[in-house]
């Protein structure tokens, strides 16, 4: 079941739902708008190939405005940092109005229960022109659901805690031991 603005509102009064900072503007009928942060994360180009089972190398910046070229591909963050509890999941959905622009979050789409931190977040442009995108706006929805119940094993992984735009740790993944 999708949680209405007001359960979102009264599960943040109570705290058993963090996302910080919020602004009342940004909760929605079913969901809550989150802001682009001022981290970006760019892979630095590679002379061989890049590999599910290698350690992806970036540049890292720090900024209020971010140009992402035609066709090009960047890492960002949400400026909110969130915490579900352990019978809450969340899907994170572009905004409709910045997918029209040429602008698509391509996040994995999914926060698992326990989740923990801020959300970082695969940006493309298809345009064929570069796109100027500004921190503090908003960029993507949060969608909020329950489960059936308390999850058995809360999300412990390889992005808990993070409060910054994170690069792929596919590398880290079981398959690659």
């Amino acid at each position: 079941m999708i949680l209405s603005d007001g359960t979102i509102r009264s599960m943040l009064a109570d705290r058993t739902l963090v996302i910080e900072p919020l602004d009342d503007v940004q909760i929605g009928p079913a969901s809550v708008d989150l802001r682009l942060g001022r981290s970006f994360l760019v892979p630095k180009p590679t002379n061989g190939v890049y590999s599910l089972a290698d350690e992806i190398e970036y540049d890292r910046t720090e900024t209020d405005e971010f140009i992402v070229p035609t066709h090009g591909f960047v890492l960002a963050t949400t400026a909110e940092y969130i915490e579900l509890p352990d019978d809450l999941t969340a899907f994170v959905e572009g905004r409709s109005s910045v997918g029209r622009s040429g602008l698509f979050i391509q996040n994995a789409g999914w926060v698992d229960p326990g989740f923990k931190g801020a959300i970082t977040l695969e940006l493309y442009n298809a345009n064929s022109a570069p796109m100027k995108i500004q921190a503090g706006r908003r960029i993507c929805q949060l969608v909020i659901a329950r489960a059936d119940a308390c999850v058995l094993q809360p999300y412990d992984g390889k992005y808990q805690g993070q409060r910054d735009t994170t690069g792929s740790r596919v590398h880290m993944d079981v398959e690659n031991r």
